[in-house]
C-alpha cells in the first residue's frame, strides 16, 4: 500500500508538472503569433471550415488553368471492378477541367467510361509506376515532359483536384 500511495503522489507531482507547462505553452503561444502553428493550419471548427473554403477556391482556380499543360494518364483494367468504378469519376472531372485523358488498357481489354484507350506499350513504365495495381493515374506535363504520379486505387474527384494541386503548386514541406 505505501509503494502505491507513493506512486499516485509522484503521478500527481508529474501531473501538476505537465499541466503547469502545458499552461505556460499556451501562454506563449498567445503573446508570440509567430509560434503560433494553428495560424498556418487552423484545428478550430470555424478556422478549419475558412481554411478548406479558401483552399478550395484556390484549387478551382488553379484546376482551371492546369488543363493547357497537364494531361492524364489513366492505367486500369478491364476485370478491376475499382477501375469500373472510378472510370466515371475521372470523366466528370477530366470534363469538368478539360483535361485530356489517355486510358491505357493494363491487360488489352476495352473500357465502357474510355472507349478510346490504348493497350500499354511501355507508358506504365515511361511513367515511372512500379506497381501494376489499378486504377492508378498519372499527370503528365507537356512541357516539361515530365510525368507525375497522382496515385493507385479508388480516387474521389476531390482527392484528385487536392493532389494534382499539391504535385503542381506546392513546395514539399509547405503544406501540411
Amino acid at each position: 500500500e505505501a509503494n502505491v500511495a507513493a506512486f499516485i503522489r509522484y503521478q500527481r507531482e508529474q501531473l501538476d508538472r505537465a499541466s503547469t507547462f502545458s499552461d505556460q505553452w499556451q501562454r506563449t503561444i498567445w503573446q508570440n503569433p509567430g509560434l503560433d502553428y494553428t495560424l498556418q493550419r487552423p484545428v478550430s471548427t470555424l478556422g478549419k471550415r475558412a481554411w478548406i473554403d479558401n483552399r478550395r477556391r484556390e484549387v478551382d482556380r488553379t484546376m482551371a488553368t492546369l488543363s493547357r499543360r497537364y494531361g492524364i494518364f489513366y492505367f486500369y483494367a478491364q476485370a478491376c471492378a475499382a477501375c469500373e468504378v472510378f472510370g466515371p469519376i475521372l470523366k466528370s472531372l477530366a470534363e469538368r477541367h478539360r483535361f485530356n485523358v489517355v486510358a491505357v488498357s493494363m491487360d488489352g481489354g476495352p473500357n465502357r467510361t474510355f472507349p478510346d484507350h490504348v493497350v500499354d506499350a511501355g507508358q506504365h513504365e515511361r511513367m515511372g509506376l512500379s506497381s501494376r495495381a489499378t486504377p492508378a493515374l498519372v499527370l503528365f506535363d507537356t512541357i516539361a515532359k515530365r510525368p507525375m504520379v497522382i496515385g493507385t486505387g479508388i480516387l474521389s474527384a476531390d482527392e484528385i483536384q487536392e493532389r494534382i494541386f499539391a504535385l503542381t503548386n506546392t513546395n514539399v514541406g509547405s503544406d501540411f
